[in-house]
């Protein structure tokens, strides 16, 4: 029969091995969700993205506001121009010219109108999801939508989308978030995800491209 010692001695052994295994399985357990909420952030990041892009195509600019980018997908349209006939590479070799074409009756373009939100996420959508971060009780994205001016002297729209680190992966191990927030400002990143840039044109690019 084992004794009172070898049963503490045995119990203290179990425990330690938990906590090895423990310490090991945390960080490998908060990859895997941050990963997983990461990936979704950024689908609808992407998705803010395009409705900014389309609303530039229609007014020349970004917005700032939800509502009004909402509002956009919601009611507006946007043109596509629908080609019918191409120039032959004979007729290019030829001279023959697009503007020539279409004034022949070769080549004919045509503008339709489409819904904002069929043409870019389908009947389906909610607009209003744009604006929330995912895993959070309904938190939004911080945006912003100026103009900034570039090297040569142009006057460039920029708008800037992004949510920090401690607010999509809220509920997570802390100091975890905290060692990831760490690493992105050693780094000089944003401790986040984000699309676009308010300092530079950088073609909305997102910081996890």
């Amino acid at each position: 029969m084992k004794t009172a010692i070898q049963i503490i001695l045995t119990i203290a052994i179990l425990a330690l091995g938990y906590l090895c295994w423990e310490s090991i399985q945390k960080p490998v357990r908060f990859n895997e969700t941050h990963q997983m909420r990461q990936e979704k952030v950024i689908e609808r990041l992407q998705g803010i993205r395009e409705a900014q892009r389309a609303y530039k195509s229609v007014y020349g600019k970004f917005t700032g506001s939800f509502d009004t980018l909402i509002n956009f997908i919601n009611n507006d349209s946007l043109a596509l121009i629908h080609m019918e006939g191409r120039l032959t590479d004979s007729m290019i070799e030829e001279g023959m010219t697009e503007l020539r074409a279409l004034k022949m009756g070769i080549i004919q373009r045509d503008t339709i109108y489409v819904a904002v939100k069929d043409s870019l996420f389908g009947k389906n959508f909610v607009p209003d999801s744009l604006r929330y971060v995912p895993f959070t009780n309904k938190e939004e994205f911080e945006m912003e939508a100026t103009t900034i001016k570039t090297a040569s002297g142009v006057e460039v729209p920029v708008f800037e989308a992004k949510v920090h680190n401690n607010t999509y992966l809220k509920g997570l191990d802390e100091q975890l978030i905290i060692n990831l927030n760490e690493e992105a400002k050693a780094y000089g990143k944003y401790p986040g995800l984000k699309v676009g840039s308010l300092t530079e044109a950088n073609n909305s690019a997102g910081n996890w491209e």
